[in-house]
């Protein structure tokens, strides 16, 4: 590993998956391992392009209840209820449309390497966010409980249903333990996760770790460790990466799989000592990688070297990424911050 590689989150707002795998091999080069599809179109939403899931859902109405985040601006949207008279643990949601998505894209994919566009040892990267994160968005807040399980077990199908179609070894899966975990953590928000931070904690990284071992071996393992990117905010700032270390060393300790990589975002105001220390006690196999979401745009080349520099104080080897996708960006800013990551890597490979 070399602290000249990269690693892209995800969404890139690009017009077609075709956009996205041809100009970040150009741009990027060896440096990239593994290429997203950019989530393109409507799935720039992330989360918010799921609701088909549940306004098609004939077990499901729409509810009074509103989903509402805590970073504004942004716009509220509607839970959905099960309808009265139906067990939620009857719900059956189906092939989730991410498997479609995914096998379209790798099509893509899977042509442009036989072109030659796409270098023959790059991994197709597919990101699925975890339950908690669709749940808590779309489900009223005194059935989600209930339904966290059922949806749990929707994801496990659309990775197999991924997996039996795409070949493992041209597959990398990550997983998005997004703002709804982190967001507990910081805030220390107790209830029926946990009731303490230690609590919270292990909750969620048993759920993690269950979804990290249906990843089939030969296929790469990715976790996203995210705090969010609304209009370009944290939900909650990290107040450092001791959350991100404790929850990177408990999968770690429980996973019976390879991880290949953990992703933890930086905020842009942090290139201090304080933020990067815990990384001295990041405890993962010595095969796993760590992209560092040091990258941003709006203090260019020398913030991110700034940022970079004090990590390698604290960790010898890591990625460079943003913190989160490029999906809230203008198109325009798309070739700006691709080569940007290409410059902080070149400059880090002669340091």
């Amino acid at each position: 590993m070399s602290n000249a590689d990269v690693h892209l989150v995800g969404s890139i707002p690009l017009p077609s998956a075709a956009d996205v795998f041809q100009q970040v091999s150009a741009v990027l080069g060896g440096r990239i391992k593994r290429i997203p599809d950019g989530e393109t179109g409507p799935r720039l939403r992330w989360i918010m392009a799921l609701e088909s899931v549940f306004s098609g859902n004939p077990s499901f109405e729409k509810a009074d209840e509103r989903y509402i985040r805590s970073v504004a601006p942004s716009k509220d949207s509607f839970r959905y209820q099960v309808r009265a008279g139906i067990d939620p643990a009857t719900v059956r949601f189906g092939t989730l449309p991410d498997v479609q998505a995914a096998l379209d894209s790798y099509k893509v994919f899977a042509r442009l390497k036989r072109e030659g566009k796409i270098r023959p040892d790059v991994r197709f990267q597919v990101a699925l966010a975890n339950p908690f994160s669709v749940v808590r968005v779309f489900v009223v807040e005194n059935q989600q409980a209930q339904l966290e399980p059922v949806y749990t077990e929707a994801l496990k199908d659309a990775v197999g249903k991924i997996t039996n179609a795409i070949p493992h070894g041209e597959l990398a899966i990550q997983w998005d333990v997004a703002s709804g975990v982190f967001e507990r953590l910081e805030r220390g928000m107790t209830g029926r996760f946990g009731s303490s931070p230690r609590e919270v904690l292990d909750f969620f990284g048993r759920n993690t770790v269950e979804l990290g071992n249906v990843v089939p071996a030969g296929v790469e393992l990715i976790f996203h460790l995210c705090y969010g990117d609304n209009s370009h905010k944290h939900t909650v700032e990290p107040s450092s990466m001791t959350y991100l270390v404790d929850f990177a060393n408990h999968v770690a300790a429980h996973i019976n799989r390879p991880v290949h990589l953990y992703h933890m975002p930086v905020p842009r105001d942090r290139s201090d000592a304080a933020y990067f220390a815990p990384l001295n006690r990041l405890s993962i196999a010595s095969n796993s990688e760590v992209a560092l979401g040091l990258v941003h745009i709006t203090d260019g080349f020398e913030g991110t070297l700034a940022r970079a520099r004090e990590a390698k104080k604290h960790l010898r080897e890591f990625l460079i990424s943003t913190e989160c996708g490029f999906g809230r960006r203008p198109p325009e800013q798309v070739p700006q911050l691709l080569k940007l990551h290409a410059d902080v890597a070149g400059k880090l490979r002669t340091e």
